[in-house]
């Protein structure tokens, strides 16, 4: 396994920037490491582990900074509410001691510092073993609107909103109901879109001053990215713009927030990948499935399992590939979420890129596959234009060791749409077995690396060599079931030249048009090889 970078006092600095916390005296280097944070009470004995940060409550001379460096000798830093006295007795014990002293800002509180300083540390097992658990986004955007003095809201590129802070009634009512509905209205999304908002937005590393005019209440807001990544936004409720220095300190705030979005996305990343390696052992059938199932918290009877895929082309950059992932596992979740609304023991997870369901079904009449087709159907309906796909279903699966049957049907009722080249299609895997028996038989086929033989074999070579049109004459014949008048004007001949041809065919063929066996065996060449 790969060592995770440790939570350097270097590193925290940089990731919280110079408005939250600065170094107002520094033993030099400020590699130390980090292991957890830690409140100063003076009426408590004052034990700091090793690599530990002091939040220094109530201390603001040099002399008190001074006493609490000397017992606190093994930590890697203390914090100080701005402005720090310091004086040349303290750049000498910090020089002695190897502990760092910091300022915190005026505007931040001691526990929105130790939510901030704690959520950075909550990377892999950085934490110390007695701290408490990271706080959550909403304790950042706290934190942040303190800094700010003005409400904010963190939202995802698809403008959810992921956390909110306190102060909201301050905001105008389309806040109000943006964080009630935690999602920004259709009607104020095309607005911004319209105005290029979300475009110059994304566009800049900067913040952005958004005049709403009599929209309400103006924004400031400030695009979140890992790299050239956009993740989301913060956007501040303000009626003029911030200060260079609350811009500064917006943008500092942005980084932060990446962190913790980056580390909610690995988070359920691994238990995407926890719940994928669950199913596909469900999916299996094998020994293992019963004790998979019971972890997914998924029923073993009478289920049908869909096979759902995004269309479009698979090509592209590594960018693009980036975004197709991206869009297979929001497909994922919605299809997760619309057949958990239907049965709580169904269960969803990405298997390559095919998304499959076990759907647990009870339908009286024994229609249970076409329930299940209502069901994908309907999930097609409500995702709408935003994703576009394709879904198999399976037949009835009684108890678990038929699921896996139930699996292959769906991934080939999947493969006779994508044959079709069908986009946003539902097909069961009854109304379409003929065309995956044959699609099964063409893989054999050419797996065996068989070629036509017989009577087609023949219409194609002399079709080749002089460039007749006897095997389209005969398709159109057997698809008309021997009608030659309705075969002539599909191929546009007249009757008495359709009948010629159909002579000639025969005469070099050889085949047999009276005989079903004949027919069949080149109507299934036909389906097989091409037309």
């Amino acid at each position: 396994m790969i060592a995770r970078p440790r939570a350097s006092l270097r590193r925290i600095l940089e990731d919280l920037g110079s408005t939250v916390l600065d170094v107002a005296a520094s033993p030099g280097e400020l590699d130390a490491e980090v292991t957890g944070v830690h409140i100063y009470d003076p009426l408590d004995e004052l034990l700091v582990p090793e690599g530990g940060i002091l939040l220094a409550v109530g201390v603001d001379s040099a002399e008190r900074i001074c006493a609490l460096l000397d017992a606190a000798g093994s930590a890697a830093g203390v914090v100080v509410k701005q402005p720090v006295d310091v004086d040349d007795a303290v750049r000498e014990k910090v020089r002695r001691t190897g502990v760092a002293v910091l300022g915190l800002t005026r505007a931040a509180s001691w526990a929105q510092v130790a939510a901030l300083l704690r959520s950075l540390l909550a990377e892999g097992d950085l934490a110390a073993p007695d701290d408490t658990a990271p706080d959550d986004l909403f304790s950042l955007a706290n934190a942040v609107r303190a800094l700010l003095d003005a409400p904010i809201t963190i939202e995802d590129r698809s403008s959810r909103v992921l956390a909110y802070s306190t102060g909201q009634e301050e905001a105008d009512p389309s806040r109000v109901e943006t964080v009630l509905g935690r999602q920004v209205p259709e009607r104020y999304l095309r607005m911004l879109e319209e105005r290029g908002f979300f475009r110059q937005l994304y566009q800049s590393r900067e913040p952005v001053y958004i005049a709403l005019g009599d929209d309400g209440i103006n924004r400031e807001a400030i695009a979140v990215r890992s790299g050239d990544e956009i993740l989301g936004s913060i956007w501040v409720a303000v009626r003029e713009p911030l200060s260079d220095q609350r811009r500064h300190a917006l943008t500092e705030a942005a980084k932060i927030v990446a962190l913790q979005l980056l580390r909610q996305r690995a988070g359920a990343d691994t238990g995407r990948r926890l719940r994928a390696d669950l199913l596909s052992t469900v999916l299996a059938g094998g020994k293992d499935a019963a004790e998979a199932a019971g972890r997914l918290g998924v029923t073993g009877e009478r289920v049908c399992v869909l096979a759902a895929q995004l269309t479009g082309g698979t090509g592209g950059s590594h960018a693009d590939a980036a975004q197709r992932e991206g869009d297979r596992q929001r497909f994922c979740d919605a299809l997760a979420l619309h057949i958990g609304a239907i049965h709580p023991k169904a269960a969803a997870a990405l298997v390559g890129s095919v998304a499959y369901a076990v759907l647990p079904l009870h339908t009286a009449g024994g229609d249970e596959e076409a329930r299940a087709v209502r069901v994908a159907e309907s999930f097609l309906t409500r995702v709408g234009p935003r994703h576009v796909a394709n879904i198999g279903v399976g037949r009835l699966a009684a108890d678990l060791t038929e699921v896996a049957r139930s699996r292959a049907d769906a991934d080939r009722a999947l493969r006779v749409l994508r044959a079709r080249e069908a986009s946003g299609a539902v097909a069961g895997y009854t109304d379409v077995h003929f065309e995956a028996l044959l699609l099964q038989l063409a893989d054999q086929v050419k797996a065996e690396e068989q070629t036509p033989t017989g009577p087609y074999q023949r219409l194609m070579a002399h079709d080749a060599e002089h460039g007749s049109e006897l095997v389209a004459t005969l398709r159109a014949y057997l698809d008309a079931f021997g009608d030659v008048n309705a075969a002539s004007a599909r191929v546009h001949v007249h009757a008495n030249t359709f009948r010629y041809r159909l002579r000639r065919l025969t005469e070099i063929s050889g085949l047999d048009l009276n005989d079903p066996d004949a027919r069949l065996s080149v109507m299934l060449q036909m389906r097989i090889f091409g037309r």
